[in-house]
């Protein structure tokens, strides 16, 4: 489903040309497709990682590399913890110092997922508030800041990644799913707060897809339960999901809006 909108003016523009976006967890899985993706609609992209400083710069010179303005790098990458309000605030000021423009998208990619997979009863408390900070909290402020400072007037996209485990209420992800139950409910309010701005606020959710984060911690007998619980007969790839988000991000998207997508090969 890849965007395929052009601009009247200039009919060989791309859908996301002149625009930036800020893809947290950008480093690596989904949220590296995303970038790379939003970047072949024409995206000027803020690569954002926690901690793999050496991933992050892989994927902004693959980026870098396709682009023809070889002095003005189309991708750039900022550290930051978003569960910090500093950090989530210095994601924009980056992206518009670097780029000279406002944010147009906000993709909130990162997360975490407890590889222990315990029940709730035994998950520890440590555990149960790194979930929440990074998941909801995280998603909470990156939400304020692009809400307060995304474009306006036309353009502005709000995409968070949620999960379809949240209607798939599985044993073993009770933090996990409440974490991101939480930032369903927060996405579909504020899609009405933003009313007048021409912001569109949506969350796609994913069901199992292969990545890292998706093998920490399966046995092979979980993988291929999962695989066997797919109409389709597979895992999802980061390639499902980034045109989903790549669409949501263009003009064509635009009457898409509080909006929670499940992206997941009818998995739920």
């Amino acid at each position: 489903m890849a965007a395929s909108i052009s601009n009247p003016t200039n009919p060989s523009s791309l859908p996301l040309e002149e625009r930036v976006a800020i893809v947290t967890g950008a480093s690596r899985g989904i949220g590296k497709a995303i970038a790379v993706h939003l970047a072949s609609l024409g995206a000027k992209i803020v690569i954002n990682y926690a901690s793999n400083k050496e991933q992050a710069d892989v994927v902004a010179k693959q980026i870098n590399s396709s682009c023809s303005q070889k002095d003005t790098p189309k991708a750039i990458t900022v550290q930051a913890d978003i569960s910090d309000p500093a950090h989530a605030k210095s994601l924009f000021d980056e992206a518009e110092r670097a780029f000279g423009s406002q944010v147009h998208v906000l993709v909130n990619s990162a997360g975490v997922l407890d590889p222990k997979y315990p029940s709730i009863a035994n998950t520890s408390l440590e555990d149960f508030d790194r979930t929440f900070s990074v998941n909801t909290r995280g998603a909470f402020l990156c939400c304020k800041e692009a809400a307060n400072r995304l474009k306006r007037g036309g353009g502005g996209r709000i995409i968070l990644l949620s999960s379809s485990m949240v209607g798939g209420l599985r044993p073993g992800f009770g933090a996990y799913a409440a974490s991101k139950a939480a930032v369903e409910t927060m996405i579909k309010i504020l899609a009405k707060e933003l009313k007048g701005t021409g912001i569109t606020a949506n969350c796609v959710a994913p069901g199992p897809v292969a990545t890292e984060m998706y093998f920490a911690g399966k046995t092979e007998e979980q993988i291929r339960k999962n695989i066997e619980e797919s109409p389709l007969g597979r895992l999802g790839e980061t390639k499902d999901i980034a045109p989903v988000v790549g669409f949501l991000a263009t003009d064509a998207g635009e009457w898409i809006n509080g909006q929670v997508i499940r992206v997941n090969g009818g998995y739920i």
